[in-house]
């Protein structure tokens, strides 16, 4: 019997997309048997998709990824930018079936939150890790763009404010609006590059050669600052304080520091409202906390 966890079945729930659940055994079982392989535990964490250790008939250890309903352009921008990074900084993507949301993927190790227990030490491995990812894209390649990241945030975030009991305050809004607007117009393709768009210490696992690689890309053509200010978003338990972090992470990359410290706030803001819509608590409190803070 498939084992859903219970994230992924109250999401599709939520959504009223029930039916798809009934239908989700026999797409596994299908996948399963056209790719040869030998199914394993289901892995926590997530809600978008449903995420099961997978064994090929070489022996090669892999994860199948089912994308729940609504998560096809996701799903399709991700297999666009693992097939660019090429294993280099993130998980090979070993097969795809995007007409049933499903991805073939290596499978890694533990995440670096649980392997090094220095916070600075994360901060600069995951920088070292996206850069590895950064390279080059036409803007032929269908992946959106960091300006129409920061055009959907703007549109979505007055919305997520209002839903969730307007949780920071309106200074917090604008203080991210404006910082969108001014992401927006930096936005230049003569120099954006493949970034992953979520870089976090559970999104780094460790790789079969002892380095780490990243996971679950969003997949944008971008500047780099975009992967850093999610580093620099807010870790509460890091105990430092985010400007020397961004400046820190900015002399360590060679990225512009004052970009760096408007993502993070882009990613602080909309990350922590969208984690309390969703549940995930306490991380969206503690992260409009901090919004709060530094604004004021």
């Amino acid at each position: 019997m498939l084992d859903i966890p219970d994230e992924v079945r109250n999401k599709v729930i939520a959504d009223r997309n029930a039916a798809w659940l009934d239908e989700l055994p026999s797409v596994v079982a299908s996948l399963a048997q056209k790719w040869s392989l030998t199914l394993g535990a289901t892995l926590r964490g997530g809600h978008a998709a449903l995420v099961v250790e997978a064994t090929l008939a070489d022996g090669t250890a892999a994860v199948l990824k089912v994308g729940v309903p609504g998560t096809l352009r996701d799903l399709t921008f991700e297999a666009t930018a693992l097939r660019l990074a090429d294993g280099d900084g993130c998980a090979s993507l070993l097969r795809d079936d995007l007409d049933r949301s499903a991805l073939l993927l290596e499978r890694l190790g533990a995440a670096m939150y649980d392997v090094v227990a220095d916070p600075a030490t994360r901060h600069d491995m995951m920088c070292d890790v996206a850069a590895r990812l950064w390279r080059p894209v036409s803007p032929d390649v269908d992946l959106p763009t960091g300006a129409d990241k920061a055009r959907e945030y703007a549109d979505l975030l007055p919305r997520l404010w209002e839903e969730t009991g307007r949780a920071c305050s309106e200074a917090t809004v604008e203080d991210a609006l404006a910082c969108m607007q001014r992401r927006r117009r930096a936005h230049d393709d003569r120099h954006a590059v493949l970034v992953h768009g979520d870089v976090h210490e559970f999104n780094v696992l460790r790789a079969a050669d002892g380095g780490f690689k990243l996971i679950d890309p969003v997949g944008l053509r971008a500047e780099p600052a975009c992967d850093l200010g999610t580093i620099i978003r807010c870790n509460p338990d890091a105990g430092d304080d985010l400007h020397a972090r961004a400046r820190r992470l900015a002399a360590h990359t060679g990225v512009d520091a004052t970009a760096i410290w408007e993502w993070g706030t882009i990613h602080r803001v909309i990350g922590g409202l969208y984690s309390r819509q969703i549940g995930f608590q306490p991380f969206g409190d503690l992260l409009l906390a901090e919004a709060d803070r530094l604004t004021g």
